[in-house]
Protein backbone atom coordinates (compact mmCIF):
# COMPACT_ATOMS: atom_id res chain seq x y z
CA UNK A 1 0.00 0.00 0.00
CA UNK A 2 1.34 3.40 -0.96
CA UNK A 3 2.30 5.65 1.92
CA UNK A 4 0.29 8.86 1.92
CA UNK A 5 2.62 11.82 2.09
CA UNK A 6 1.99 15.40 1.14
CA UNK A 7 2.80 14.77 -2.49
CA UNK A 8 3.89 16.93 -5.37
CA UNK A 9 0.63 17.42 -7.24
CA UNK A 10 1.75 18.76 -10.60
CA UNK A 11 2.70 22.40 -10.02
CA UNK A 12 1.23 22.62 -6.53
CA UNK A 13 4.22 22.74 -4.22
CA UNK A 14 6.38 25.83 -3.98
CA UNK A 15 9.73 24.56 -2.74
CA UNK A 16 10.41 27.98 -1.29
CA UNK A 17 7.74 27.34 1.31
CA UNK A 18 7.87 23.60 1.83
CA UNK A 19 10.91 21.54 2.66
CA UNK A 20 10.47 18.00 1.47
CA UNK A 21 12.84 15.28 0.38
CA UNK A 22 12.93 14.58 -3.37
CA UNK A 23 10.77 11.68 -4.46
CA UNK A 24 12.45 8.68 -6.03
CA UNK A 25 11.64 7.43 -9.50
CA UNK A 26 9.90 4.41 -8.01
CA UNK A 27 7.67 6.65 -5.91
CA UNK A 28 6.79 8.75 -8.94
CA UNK A 29 5.95 5.61 -10.88
CA UNK A 30 3.82 4.40 -7.99
CA UNK A 31 1.74 7.57 -8.40
CA UNK A 32 1.19 6.69 -12.04
CA UNK A 33 3.46 9.42 -13.41
CA UNK A 34 6.71 9.24 -15.29
CA UNK A 35 9.84 10.23 -13.30
CA UNK A 36 10.47 13.98 -13.44
CA UNK A 37 7.35 14.46 -15.54
CA UNK A 38 6.93 17.96 -14.12
CA UNK A 39 10.42 18.96 -15.18
CA UNK A 40 10.29 17.59 -18.72
CA UNK A 41 10.86 20.30 -21.31
CA UNK A 42 9.49 19.47 -24.71
CA UNK A 43 11.26 20.67 -27.81
CA UNK A 44 9.46 23.69 -29.23
CA UNK A 45 7.90 23.07 -32.62
CA UNK A 46 6.79 25.63 -35.15
CA UNK A 47 3.00 25.99 -35.13
CA UNK A 48 0.54 27.98 -37.18
CA UNK A 49 0.69 30.74 -34.60
CA UNK A 50 4.32 31.54 -35.39
CA UNK A 51 3.04 32.91 -38.68
CA UNK A 52 0.91 35.44 -36.81
CA UNK A 53 3.02 36.38 -33.78
CA UNK A 54 6.77 37.08 -33.68
CA UNK A 55 8.70 35.09 -31.13
CA UNK A 56 9.66 37.16 -28.08
CA UNK A 57 11.68 36.54 -24.99
CA UNK A 58 9.67 36.40 -21.75
CA UNK A 59 10.88 36.98 -18.26
CA UNK A 60 11.35 34.07 -15.91
CA UNK A 61 8.73 33.23 -13.37
CA UNK A 62 10.25 34.12 -10.05
CA UNK A 63 9.48 31.97 -7.01
CA UNK A 64 8.30 33.46 -3.80
CA UNK A 65 7.47 32.04 -0.40
CA UNK A 66 5.03 34.65 0.82
CA UNK A 67 1.79 33.18 2.20
CA UNK A 68 -1.21 34.05 4.27
CA UNK A 69 -4.23 32.53 5.93
CA UNK A 70 -7.27 32.68 3.70
CA UNK A 71 -10.74 33.30 5.03
CA UNK A 72 -13.28 30.51 4.97
CA UNK A 73 -15.48 31.16 1.94
CA UNK A 74 -15.64 30.03 -1.65
CA UNK A 75 -13.74 33.07 -2.89
CA UNK A 76 -11.11 32.65 -0.18
CA UNK A 77 -11.04 29.02 0.95
CA UNK A 78 -9.94 28.28 4.48
CA UNK A 79 -6.44 26.92 4.57
CA UNK A 80 -6.05 24.42 7.36
CA UNK A 81 -2.59 23.00 7.89
CA UNK A 82 -3.78 19.40 7.98
CA UNK A 83 -0.62 17.78 6.73
CA UNK A 84 1.34 15.05 8.45
CA UNK A 85 4.18 16.71 10.31
CA UNK A 86 6.51 13.85 9.48
CA UNK A 87 5.89 14.34 5.78
CA UNK A 88 6.14 18.10 5.53
CA UNK A 89 7.55 21.04 7.49
CA UNK A 90 5.72 24.29 6.88
CA UNK A 91 7.61 27.53 7.20
CA UNK A 92 5.40 29.13 9.84
CA UNK A 93 6.89 32.54 9.27
CA UNK A 94 5.43 32.49 5.75
CA UNK A 95 1.89 32.17 7.07
CA UNK A 96 1.96 35.66 8.54
CA UNK A 97 3.64 37.41 5.63
CA UNK A 98 0.78 37.79 3.15
CA UNK A 99 -1.64 35.93 0.84
CA UNK A 100 -0.98 32.26 0.19
CA UNK A 101 0.17 31.57 -3.30
CA UNK A 102 -1.41 28.59 -5.01
CA UNK A 103 1.76 26.55 -4.71
CA UNK A 104 2.01 27.30 -0.99
CA UNK A 105 -1.40 25.93 0.03
CA UNK A 106 -0.73 22.77 2.05
CA UNK A 107 -2.84 19.67 1.51
CA UNK A 108 -2.76 16.09 2.71
CA UNK A 109 -5.37 13.79 1.21
CA UNK A 110 -5.19 11.26 4.03
CA UNK A 111 -5.52 13.93 6.72
CA UNK A 112 -8.46 15.45 4.86
CA UNK A 113 -10.21 12.10 4.59
CA UNK A 114 -9.63 11.44 8.27
CA UNK A 115 -11.28 14.77 9.09
CA UNK A 116 -14.50 13.75 7.33
CA UNK A 117 -17.47 12.18 9.05
CA UNK A 118 -18.37 8.64 8.01
CA UNK A 119 -21.19 9.97 5.83
CA UNK A 120 -18.96 12.59 4.20
CA UNK A 121 -16.21 10.06 3.62
CA UNK A 122 -18.64 7.81 1.77
CA UNK A 123 -20.31 10.52 -0.29
CA UNK A 124 -17.06 12.35 -1.14
CA UNK A 125 -15.00 9.29 -2.00
CA UNK A 126 -15.36 9.99 -5.72
CA UNK A 127 -14.04 13.54 -5.30
CA UNK A 128 -11.10 12.35 -3.21
CA UNK A 129 -10.22 9.64 -5.72
CA UNK A 130 -10.75 11.42 -9.03
CA UNK A 131 -10.55 15.20 -8.62
CA UNK A 132 -7.23 16.76 -9.58
CA UNK A 133 -5.39 17.70 -6.41
CA UNK A 134 -4.64 21.26 -7.53
CA UNK A 135 -8.42 21.74 -7.51
CA UNK A 136 -9.32 19.55 -4.55
CA UNK A 137 -7.09 21.48 -2.19
CA UNK A 138 -8.97 24.74 -2.90
CA UNK A 139 -12.42 23.10 -3.11
CA UNK A 140 -12.12 20.76 -0.12
CA UNK A 141 -14.24 22.98 2.13
CA UNK A 142 -16.78 23.68 -0.61
CA UNK A 143 -17.58 20.01 -1.16
CA UNK A 144 -18.40 19.64 2.54
CA UNK A 145 -21.08 22.32 2.41
CA UNK A 146 -24.72 21.17 2.84
CA UNK A 147 -25.76 21.93 -0.74
CA UNK A 148 -22.99 19.76 -2.17
CA UNK A 149 -23.70 16.91 0.23
CA UNK A 150 -27.36 17.12 -0.86
CA UNK A 151 -26.20 17.00 -4.49
CA UNK A 152 -24.14 13.89 -3.78
CA UNK A 153 -27.10 12.26 -2.05
CA UNK A 154 -29.20 12.94 -5.16
CA UNK A 155 -26.52 11.42 -7.40
CA UNK A 156 -26.22 8.44 -5.05
CA UNK A 157 -29.91 7.73 -5.54
CA UNK A 158 -29.36 8.02 -9.29
CA UNK A 159 -26.72 5.31 -9.00
CA UNK A 160 -23.62 7.52 -9.25
CA UNK A 161 -21.41 6.31 -6.41
CA UNK A 162 -17.80 5.76 -7.40
CA UNK A 163 -15.22 4.79 -9.98
CA UNK A 164 -16.41 1.19 -9.73
CA UNK A 165 -19.79 2.05 -11.24
CA UNK A 166 -20.73 0.07 -14.33
CA UNK A 167 -21.63 2.75 -16.92
CA UNK A 168 -23.82 0.42 -18.97
CA UNK A 169 -26.13 0.00 -15.98
CA UNK A 170 -26.62 3.74 -15.41
CA UNK A 171 -28.56 6.47 -17.20
CA UNK A 172 -26.36 9.29 -15.95
CA UNK A 173 -23.54 10.78 -18.02
CA UNK A 174 -20.61 11.06 -18.00
CA UNK A 175 -19.42 7.93 -16.15
CA UNK A 176 -18.48 8.66 -12.54
CA UNK A 177 -14.77 8.29 -13.27
CA UNK A 178 -14.99 11.09 -15.86
CA UNK A 179 -17.08 13.67 -13.99
CA UNK A 180 -13.94 15.51 -12.87
CA UNK A 181 -11.72 14.74 -15.85
CA UNK A 182 -11.46 18.48 -16.56
CA UNK A 183 -9.63 18.92 -13.25
CA UNK A 184 -6.95 16.37 -14.10
CA UNK A 185 -6.41 17.53 -17.66
CA UNK A 186 -6.11 21.20 -16.72
CA UNK A 187 -4.45 21.99 -13.35
CA UNK A 188 -5.64 25.22 -11.77
CA UNK A 189 -2.30 27.01 -12.03
CA UNK A 190 -2.04 26.23 -15.74
CA UNK A 191 -5.46 27.53 -16.81
CA UNK A 192 -5.18 30.00 -19.71
CA UNK A 193 -8.64 29.83 -21.24
CA UNK A 194 -12.04 28.82 -19.90
CA UNK A 195 -14.70 27.60 -22.33
CA UNK A 196 -18.09 27.33 -20.65
CA UNK A 197 -20.71 24.78 -21.55
CA UNK A 198 -24.13 24.21 -20.02
CA UNK A 199 -24.45 20.50 -19.30
CA UNK A 200 -22.91 17.30 -20.71
CA UNK A 201 -24.07 15.65 -23.91
CA UNK A 202 -26.96 13.37 -22.98
CA UNK A 203 -26.46 10.69 -25.63
CA UNK A 204 -24.94 7.34 -24.75
CA UNK A 205 -21.15 7.30 -24.98
CA UNK A 206 -20.77 11.00 -25.73
CA UNK A 207 -19.87 12.86 -22.53
CA UNK A 208 -16.47 12.36 -20.91
CA UNK A 209 -16.13 15.35 -18.61
CA UNK A 210 -14.91 18.01 -21.04
CA UNK A 211 -17.51 20.41 -22.45
CA UNK A 212 -18.13 20.23 -26.22
CA UNK A 213 -15.80 17.20 -26.41
CA UNK A 214 -16.57 13.56 -27.20
CA UNK A 215 -14.49 10.41 -27.26
CA UNK A 216 -12.80 9.39 -30.47
CA UNK A 217 -15.07 7.21 -32.57
CA UNK A 218 -18.17 9.12 -31.49
CA UNK A 219 -19.92 11.26 -34.10
CA UNK A 220 -18.87 14.90 -33.87
CA UNK A 221 -21.78 16.96 -32.46
CA UNK A 222 -23.09 19.88 -34.51
CA UNK A 223 -21.84 22.50 -32.04
CA UNK A 224 -18.30 21.16 -32.24
CA UNK A 225 -18.43 21.03 -36.03
CA UNK A 226 -19.23 24.73 -35.98
CA UNK A 227 -16.36 25.36 -33.56
CA UNK A 228 -14.03 23.60 -36.00
CA UNK A 229 -15.44 25.70 -38.85
CA UNK A 230 -14.69 28.89 -36.94
CA UNK A 231 -11.11 27.82 -36.19
CA UNK A 232 -10.65 27.00 -39.88
CA UNK A 233 -11.76 30.52 -40.80
CA UNK A 234 -9.27 32.05 -38.36
CA UNK A 235 -6.42 29.63 -39.13
CA UNK A 236 -6.87 28.45 -42.75
CA UNK A 237 -4.15 25.80 -42.43
CA UNK A 238 -6.17 24.01 -39.73
CA UNK A 239 -6.96 20.46 -40.77
CA UNK A 240 -10.37 19.66 -39.33
CA UNK A 241 -10.00 16.35 -37.47
CA UNK A 242 -12.26 13.37 -37.97
CA UNK A 243 -12.85 13.11 -34.22
CA UNK A 244 -14.28 15.34 -31.50
CA UNK A 245 -11.87 14.71 -28.63
CA UNK A 246 -10.60 18.04 -27.24
CA UNK A 247 -8.25 16.59 -24.63
CA UNK A 248 -5.27 18.21 -26.37
CA UNK A 249 -6.78 21.63 -25.66
CA UNK A 250 -7.39 20.72 -22.03
CA UNK A 251 -3.78 19.59 -21.67
CA UNK A 252 -2.73 22.93 -23.18
CA UNK A 253 -4.47 24.99 -20.49
CA UNK A 254 -8.04 25.22 -21.80
CA UNK A 255 -10.53 24.49 -19.01
CA UNK A 256 -13.50 22.85 -20.70
CA UNK A 257 -16.12 23.26 -18.00
CA UNK A 258 -19.85 22.59 -18.02
CA UNK A 259 -22.07 24.44 -15.55
CA UNK A 260 -23.73 21.14 -14.63
CA UNK A 261 -21.35 18.20 -14.49
CA UNK A 262 -23.90 15.40 -14.93
CA UNK A 263 -27.07 14.76 -16.93
CA UNK A 264 -29.67 12.02 -17.29
CA UNK A 265 -29.73 10.07 -20.55
CA UNK A 266 -31.85 11.76 -23.18
CA UNK A 267 -32.89 14.62 -20.91
CA UNK A 268 -31.04 17.89 -21.42
CA UNK A 269 -30.67 20.00 -18.27
CA UNK A 270 -32.14 17.18 -16.17
CA UNK A 271 -29.60 17.80 -13.39
CA UNK A 272 -29.98 21.58 -13.41
CA UNK A 273 -30.71 23.31 -10.10
CA UNK A 274 -29.43 20.36 -8.07
CA UNK A 275 -26.30 22.15 -6.86
CA UNK A 276 -23.85 21.87 -9.73
CA UNK A 277 -24.29 25.52 -10.73
CA UNK A 278 -23.28 26.72 -7.26
CA UNK A 279 -20.28 24.42 -7.31
CA UNK A 280 -19.10 25.53 -10.74
CA UNK A 281 -19.60 29.16 -9.71
CA UNK A 282 -17.08 28.40 -6.98
CA UNK A 283 -14.77 26.86 -9.57
CA UNK A 284 -14.96 30.08 -11.58
CA UNK A 285 -14.11 32.08 -8.46
CA UNK A 286 -11.04 29.87 -7.98
CA UNK A 287 -10.05 30.54 -11.58
CA UNK A 288 -10.45 34.25 -10.89
CA UNK A 289 -8.22 33.91 -7.83
CA UNK A 290 -5.63 31.40 -9.05
CA UNK A 291 -6.16 30.70 -12.75
CA UNK A 292 -2.86 30.95 -14.58
CA UNK A 293 -0.94 31.29 -11.31
CA UNK A 294 1.94 29.25 -12.69
CA UNK A 295 2.07 30.69 -16.18
CA UNK A 296 5.26 32.56 -17.09
CA UNK A 297 5.35 36.24 -16.22
CA UNK A 298 6.08 37.38 -19.77
CA UNK A 299 5.91 41.15 -20.13
CA UNK A 300 2.83 41.61 -17.98
CA UNK A 301 3.44 43.26 -14.61
CA UNK A 302 -0.13 43.34 -13.30
CA UNK A 303 0.52 41.05 -10.35
CA UNK A 304 2.93 38.49 -8.88
CA UNK A 305 3.10 34.92 -10.09
CA UNK A 306 1.40 32.46 -7.79
CA UNK A 307 -1.95 34.23 -8.06
CA UNK A 308 -4.44 34.62 -10.88
CA UNK A 309 -3.38 37.40 -13.23
CA UNK A 310 -6.16 36.99 -15.72
CA UNK A 311 -7.36 34.36 -18.18
CA UNK A 312 -9.57 34.27 -21.26
CA UNK A 313 -13.23 33.35 -20.82
CA UNK A 314 -15.19 32.21 -23.87
CA UNK A 315 -18.89 32.42 -23.08
CA UNK A 316 -21.09 31.39 -25.98
CA UNK A 317 -24.82 31.93 -25.68
CA UNK A 318 -26.93 33.86 -23.18
CA UNK A 319 -26.59 31.25 -20.44
CA UNK A 320 -22.79 31.26 -20.46
CA UNK A 321 -22.66 35.04 -20.77
CA UNK A 322 -24.63 35.42 -17.55
CA UNK A 323 -22.17 33.14 -15.75
CA UNK A 324 -19.26 35.49 -16.43
CA UNK A 325 -21.09 38.81 -16.16
CA UNK A 326 -19.64 39.69 -12.75
CA UNK A 327 -16.01 38.92 -13.57
CA UNK A 328 -13.48 41.74 -13.74
CA UNK A 329 -13.21 42.76 -17.39
CA UNK A 330 -9.97 44.60 -16.71
CA UNK A 331 -8.33 41.50 -15.28
CA UNK A 332 -9.72 38.95 -17.72
CA UNK A 333 -10.48 38.87 -21.42
CA UNK A 334 -14.18 37.99 -21.63
CA UNK A 335 -15.36 36.97 -25.09
CA UNK A 336 -19.08 36.51 -25.67
CA UNK A 337 -21.08 35.60 -28.75
CA UNK A 338 -23.95 33.44 -29.92
CA UNK A 339 -23.77 29.72 -29.14
CA UNK A 340 -22.17 27.40 -31.75
CA UNK A 341 -25.28 25.19 -31.92
CA UNK A 342 -26.88 24.63 -35.30
CA UNK A 343 -29.71 26.94 -34.23
CA UNK A 344 -27.57 29.99 -33.51
CA UNK A 345 -24.11 29.57 -35.04
CA UNK A 346 -24.99 31.89 -37.92
CA UNK A 347 -26.31 34.53 -35.54
CA UNK A 348 -22.92 35.64 -34.26
CA UNK A 349 -20.75 32.65 -33.43
CA UNK A 350 -19.28 32.06 -36.86
CA UNK A 351 -16.95 34.94 -37.54
CA UNK A 352 -16.48 35.93 -33.88
CA UNK A 353 -12.68 35.61 -34.11
CA UNK A 354 -12.41 34.36 -30.54
CA UNK A 355 -9.60 31.86 -30.98
CA UNK A 356 -7.12 34.24 -32.57
CA UNK A 357 -8.17 37.08 -30.24
CA UNK A 358 -7.50 34.83 -27.24
CA UNK A 359 -4.00 34.03 -28.45
CA UNK A 360 -3.17 37.66 -29.11
CA UNK A 361 -4.18 38.52 -25.54
CA UNK A 362 -2.27 35.58 -24.04
CA UNK A 363 0.86 36.46 -26.03
CA UNK A 364 0.81 40.02 -24.74
CA UNK A 365 0.16 39.04 -21.15
CA UNK A 366 2.21 35.90 -20.66
CA UNK A 367 4.46 35.65 -23.71
CA UNK A 368 4.09 33.82 -27.02
CA UNK A 369 4.75 30.42 -25.44
CA UNK A 370 1.45 30.74 -23.57
CA UNK A 371 -0.68 30.76 -26.71
CA UNK A 372 -3.00 27.81 -27.27
CA UNK A 373 -2.35 25.67 -30.32
CA UNK A 374 -5.98 25.34 -31.34
CA UNK A 375 -4.94 23.51 -34.49
CA UNK A 376 -3.30 20.49 -32.84
CA UNK A 377 -5.97 17.94 -32.00
CA UNK A 378 -4.23 14.76 -33.02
Amino acid sequence: MTKDVTSLYLEDVDRGVFKKRPRSDSEEAEDGRAPNACLRVEKRQRTLFDMHFPRAQGKGDAKSSSAYELKQSCDSPKVSVDVNASALRLDQSALASGPLKLNAIPFSLSAYQESLSEKERSLLQLECETMGKSWLKVLKDEIKRPYFIALKEFLWKEGVRGIGDIPSMLRVYPPAKDIYSWSNATPLGKVKVVILGQDPYHGKGQAHGLCFSVHGGVAIPASLRNIYTEIKSEYPAFNIPSHGNLLAWANNGVLLLNSCLTVCEGEANSHANKGWEQFTDCILSMVDKYGGANLPSGVFVGGPSGFGRGVVFMAWGAYASKRVAKLDKKKHLILTSAHPSSFSANKGFLGNGHFKTANQWLAKRYGVESRVDWCSLH
